[in-house]
């Protein structure tokens, strides 16, 4: 089965092309700039070389129009007709409180889609886009939504629910969703599949580490909490966001510097986190770089790496032990000392760092822990592309099983 994972930002179209029964990817590539000028693709078929073309794309439909002449190219492409995609599985990154699990997209779903552009103002709208795209384009592919928020919808009411008045979550849906759950999920299974025990019978702590970060409590393999709330604003410290903080300190800033609800929220979103905090990136690479010599890099990289450890044994806590933690993402799989200084001290819950295996630079799954640990310590790529994939593989299946 082939097939095409798409995910539609603002101006940007993410797409690969896998084959979920192989785990194969067969390209992988990028439309940048739509709506802009000088708007490029660039594509990577699998073992050659990476295309670089740059046009007039003007909207999402020419976006993915550009796609599947590439993919359909005599030089470049992986399929020789458009026949060959059995289904398109989207990202969709808010599915509120409607869906706890992937979905074939019907009008019924998109119209929740739509209904929760409230919640993800900046998101959802342009996955809408790539969703109406896709179907234009290939009216006869069955489509599927595949939700950063549904892997979350497990945690019980006493870990989403803010101390606020109750009528706001009726009336508002005000409560904590979190995100990157195919990511969490993604990895929490591949972890069991390393150690060789079931997922439901194991206790998993999983940091998503990157630009934007979360961490995740799994107990026998259900997301029970998660940092991120009812935005991915909340949490741990990012590259941009200022994650956990008192809500009074942002009305005193407003009222203080006569700012507008858009201003603070171009703030905490854009200016704060590890940019806010350094004054000089938001890049975990160049905080490290400027760690021993610069005050304000040093004290932002352990203002990220406290608040991780935090949760760390907070999520201990709340699932009565922990056998697994899990660090992925670009910093998670990259940074030793992140994950260094996010382990120190945390002996007493049965994790022990193997210093030489955390430093060795290698690439893909790895366990990191030493052999006396009770704690399995593990650092695994993510792939939310596959699981896009596969979930989409399944429902389809039994699409055609049930016609």
């Amino acid at each position: 089965m082939v097939i095409l994972v798409i995910n539609a930002g603002s101006s940007s179209v993410k797409y690969q092309v896998i084959n979920p029964e192989k785990e194969a990817v067969l390209a992988t590539g990028l439309v940048e700039r739509i709506g802009m000028s000088g708007a490029i693709l660039t594509h990577r078929p699998t073992g050659r070389k990476e295309v670089r073309l740059s046009g007039e794309i003007l909207d999402h439909k020419i976006a993915i129009e550009y796609v599947l002449s590439i993919l359909l190219s005599k030089n470049h492409g992986v399929i020789k007709d458009k026949k060959e995609i059995d289904a398109v599985g989207h990202r969709v990154v808010h599915g509120g409180e409607a869906f706890s699990s992937s979905v074939l997209i019907s009008e019924e779903v998109m119209a929740q889609i739509r209904a929760c552009i409230d919640y993800a103002p900046l998101h959802n709208p342009p996955n809408l886009r790539g969703i109406n795209a896709a179907k234009q384009l290939l009216p006869d592919v069955p489509q599927v939504a595949v939700f950063d928020t549904a892997f979350h919808q497990t945690m019980p009411k006493y870990a989403f629910l803010y101390g606020l008045p109750y009528v706001l979550y009726k009336r508002h849906g005000i409560r904590r969703y979190g995100f990157h759950g195919s990511s969490h999920r993604y990895v929490a299974s591949r972890a069991a599949r390393l150690i060789g025990k079931p997922l439901d019978e194991l206790k998993l702590i999983t940091c998503h580490l990157g630009n934007g970060s979360s961490a995740a409590a799994i107990k026998y393999g259900k997301s029970v909490d998660t940092s991120m709330g009812f935005t991915p604003l909340e949490g741990l410290l990012m590259g941009t966001r200022c994650g956990d903080m008192d809500p009074a300190v942002i009305l005193q800033i407003m009222a203080k510097e006569e700012m507008t609800p858009n201003d603070a929220t171009t703030m905490l979103n854009k200016h704060s986190g590890l940019m806010g905090i350094s004054g000089l990136s938001s890049d975990m690479r160049e905080i490290e770089e400027e760690y021993d010599t610069n005050d304000r890099a040093r004290v932002a990289h352990d203002i990220f790496t406290y608040r991780l450890r935090k949760y760390i044994g907070a999520y201990a806590a709340a699932m009565g032990g922990v056998d697994v933690v899990v660090f992925t993402g670009g910093i998670g799989e990259n940074s030793m000392l992140v994950r260094k200084n996010a382990l120190k001290g945390l002996e007493f819950l049965g994790i022990e760092l193997n210093e030489e295996k955390n430093k060795a630079q290698a690439n893909g799954d790895r366990q990191i822990n030493t052999s006396s640990s009770r704690v399995k310590v593990l650092v695994i790529p993510t792939n939310e592309e596959l699981v896009i994939a596969q979930d989409t593989m399944h429902i389809v299946q039994e699409m055609k099983a049930n016609q």
